[in-house]
């Protein structure tokens, strides 16, 4: 029988299948009778769930953490997908395919280890890049680092996500760095992919995403620091300016104190961190809140509690909007004002092209304000 996943769960569908337990939760109903808040979860994501009878017997069947077959009817409900559970067993860890529950990056691991190999090997300052060269001969660490998540339940919540967002800040400072002279580029890119490498030690990710006791009792800015003070001290002669600059990135990538930062950023290339950390982080938050509605016909999403709003999915618009546009439509300009010059593009000659690009304009609202980073 073909495995039942939760991106395949429609409303009022039976649903059988094997989940794993990420939340359990007993809670009281107004008329005093005990059920039960479940979230399960698979690598194509979560769905809610209620057990509202026979709680007290069924909570002794299985834990948090654990898988559990499950048979129940499913409903949208607030437009979120819901299950309410009719039966529930245990199963064990050796029956289960541990690939088939936890979500992972949509990029290959392969061809992000491939490409960091790349972004090390163009690194020009010499220490940087033997810091970081430390770094990847590292099979222990490198294996942690390709397959921790960067968050718990923010953004890149999924195997791979670490290096997935450390990657996309380095695209994103490689864009930006033509646009401002002076920059120590080097310093960004490593300051890039080693800000959250504490990551790897702050959460657990064997089976659903947690925190480790390191991670509640230090965080991952302390044990990155001390990660890359490690890995400092198997360099020579690494410059100490240097060294502060690149701890200073991950000491202040947060921002703000009341965001976690124990340092504020104080030099271009922490503040130019600090901003494209959290412009990706958000983009990448909002589209997996989006996204884990896609069975929900409404085009607006569920209230988002960390960012205090709504998003709109815009739900087939791009498609509608792109109706309205000129298909490869061809023109000539007419005669151009003589006083014009000939760098002025509404007095070109040459032919210009219209075509049905993908409209985007959404993906550039200010939607962020001055919330915090809650990564």
């Amino acid at each position: 029988m073909e495995k039942q996943y939760v991106a395949d769960i429609k409303d009022r569908d039976t649903v059988g299948a094997v989940f794993l337990v990420k939340e359990k939760i007993m809670a009281m109903a107004k008329n005093g009778k005990p059920y039960m808040n479940l979230r399960f979860m698979d690598k194509t994501g979560e769905v809610d769930a209620k057990i509202w009878d026979n709680t007290d017997e069924l909570d002794k069947l299985f834990d948090k953490n654990d898988f559990v077959r499950v048979r129940g009817k499913a409903s949208v409900y607030l437009n979120k997908m819901q299950v309410v559970v009719a039966e529930i067993h245990r199963v064990p860890e050796e029956e289960v395919d541990l690939s088939d529950f936890l979500p992972e990056s949509l990029r290959s691991a392969t061809g992000m280890r491939d490409e960091l190999r790349v972004v090390v090997g163009s690194l020009s300052n010499r220490y940087l890049k033997a810091l970081m060269t430390e770094f990847l001969a590292d099979d222990d660490f490198m294996n942690l680092y390709c397959k921790a998540p960067a968050a718990k339940g923010m953004h890149h919540v999924y195997l791979g996500g670490l290096l997935e967002h450390s990657l996309s800040l380095v695209r994103l400072i490689r864009a930006i760095s033509p646009l401002y002279e002076g920059l120590n580029t080097d310093l960004l890119i490593a300051g890039a992919l080693l800000h959250d490498v504490g990551k790897i030690h702050e959460m657990s990710y064997d089976r659903s995403f947690d925190y480790t006791d390191a991670g509640k009792l230090l965080g991952h800015i302390t044990i990155g620091v001390e990660l890359v003070s490690e890995k400092i001290r198997m360099v020579e002669d690494f410059p100490k300016e240097l060294e502060l600059l690149l701890k200073h990135m991950l000491l202040s990538h947060h921002g703000q104190y009341e965001f976690g930062s124990p340092k504020r950023p104080k030099t271009v290339e922490a503040t130019i961190l600090n901003y494209l950390d959290d412009l990706d982080s958000k983009i990448n938050g909002i589209r997996l809140h989006i996204d884990k509605e896609a069975a929900s016909s409404s085009r607006w999403t569920a209230y988002h509690r960390l960012y205090d709003r709504y998003f709109f999915k815009a739900n087939g618009l791009e498609e509608e909007l792109e109706e309205g546009y000129v298909q490869e439509q061809e023109f000539e300009p007419e005669t151009a004002r003589k006083d014009e010059p000939e760098s002025c593009p509404s007095s070109r000659r040459e032919k210009q092209v219209f075509s049905n690009q993908p409209l985007r304009k959404l993906e550039n609202l200010n939607l962020f304000g001055s919330g915090p980073d809650r990564k």
